[in-house]
């Protein structure tokens, strides 16, 4: 595998291999690579020539400067499951490589970037909108591949790509959990021994919603939710809203959307574990 620091190495790479034909399928990471982000490699195997990747911590996407500092960073494990994932190449750049100037890119993606993440996390959508773009333009890849993990950074970014109309399709791929149903996430290596027993409320709870839906209103359904989670003293819910799959509106009732998600960010000691299911 070829692993490359610069802008102008990974062009030029790139280039040779797309002047022979190839389709290049590209994953983002921030690196501390697990199971989730494995599977990401492996879809993108299936259809195309050659896999990228990219490792890069992006500092303009944090709006907490602990969590910036804390963000799990194991670059030669990293290295490693990459290339046992059968990646061809991994870009894997400095900031200052990234942002040699100061980044003044705004970004407006409506109510999209406004609700959930976007209400707790301001500026996060904006950062991760301007490397996301970067990376494209660095990669020019035919297909780049995300987790519904992170369900509204995926609305995000399909957004962004249909707007300014970049040549790549977005591959949505599913979330990857553990035997007890944990979302997969870089951040889990940070829970202690007693909090991740805890952590798999989350999904159970959210498992129940899909049970539950339509037999209750959409008011009351997540005030059970919230109330559930909060009865365990390590957790402490953010948010837990229930809205429509695309426009992240919340509607009024269960008729007035044609697929609906539940999203909830939850903390757990010093970690913000987030998850999401599709109700229908």
């Amino acid at each position: 595998m070829k692993v490359f620091r610069t802008i102008a190495e990974t062009k030029a790479y790139l280039s040779e291999a797309r002047g022979k034909g190839a389709t290049i399928g590209f994953v983002p990471t921030m690196g501390a690579l697990h199971q989730g982000h494995l599977s990401l490699f492996e879809a993108a195997k299936k259809d195309n020539d050659v896999v990228t990747a990219s490792i890069f911590v992006n500092p303009i996407q944090f709006n907490n400067k602990e969590d910036l500092k804390k963000y799990p960073r194991t670059p030669r494990e990293d290295i490693r499951k990459l290339e046992e994932a059968g990646c061809a190449m991994a870009f894997i750049p400095d900031v200052e490589e990234m942002y040699p100037e100061p980044v003044v890119d705004k970004y407006d993606f409506g109510y999209l970037d406004k609700v959930m993440e976007g209400k707790f996390r301001p500026g996060h959508f904006n950062g991760v909108a301007v490397v996301v773009r970067k990376l494209f333009e660095i990669i020019n890849p035919d297909r780049a591949y995300f987790g519904l993990k992170d369900y509204q950074q995926l609305k995000i970014i399909e957004t962004m790509t249909r707007e300014l109309k970049l040549p790549v399709e977005i591959v949505a791929c599913p979330t990857m959990r553990e035997p007890d149903g944990l979302a997969m996430s870089s951040r889990n290596v940070r829970l202690t021994p007693e909090e991740r027993i805890i952590a798999p409320a989350i999904y159970r709870v959210l498992s129940q919603i899909k049970e539950k839906t339509r037999k209750y209103s959409i008011t009351e359904l997540e005030n059970w939710a919230v109330h559930q989670l909060n009865n365990y003293e390590e957790l402490n819910v953010e948010y837990l809203e229930i809205v429509d799959a695309e426009t992240l509106i919340r509607p009024g009732d269960w008729n007035d959307s044609e697929s609906m998600v539940v999203c909830t960010a939850v903390h757990l000691g010093k970690v913000r574990l987030i998850d999401n299911l599709i109700l229908f």
